[in-house]
């Protein structure tokens, strides 16, 4: 594993949002949602593509409250320019769980 200093870290801006949208990515090659993550006044909302259809439905993903690194440049990906990256763990089908605080907490908090 390779380490990174205190500084590489604080770079990273993992901050909480909540999922205001989430459909069916058509276009995707595997199967993704288009997820819209509100992060607050500061940062505003977010479009991202996830690849949790295995263990999400769109409608249970709305008011969910998320973690995603929202200082990456845009992506694009297919028809959607992503604007951030929801984070979450492969468990051992290779599906992936959503990294979520596991309290409510103000939108656009940064993880520290």
């Amino acid at each position: 594993m390779q380490t990174i200093s205190w500084d590489d870290f604080i770079k990273v801006e993992l901050r909480v949002g909540r999922i205001i949208e989430a459909s069916v990515f058509q276009e995707a090659r595997k199967p993704a949602y288009v997820l819209k993550v509100d992060f607050g006044p500061e940062i505003g909302i977010r479009k991202s593509s996830a690849q949790i259809t295995a263990l999400y439905s769109p409608e249970e993903l709305i008011g969910k409250q998320v973690v995603a690194v929202v200082n990456f440049p845009k992506k694009q990906i297919g028809p959607l320019m992503s604007e951030c990256l929801v984070t979450g763990f492969h468990n051992e089908q290779g599906e992936v769980a959503l990294c979520v605080p596991d309290k409510p907490v103000p939108l656009g908090t940064k993880l520290l």
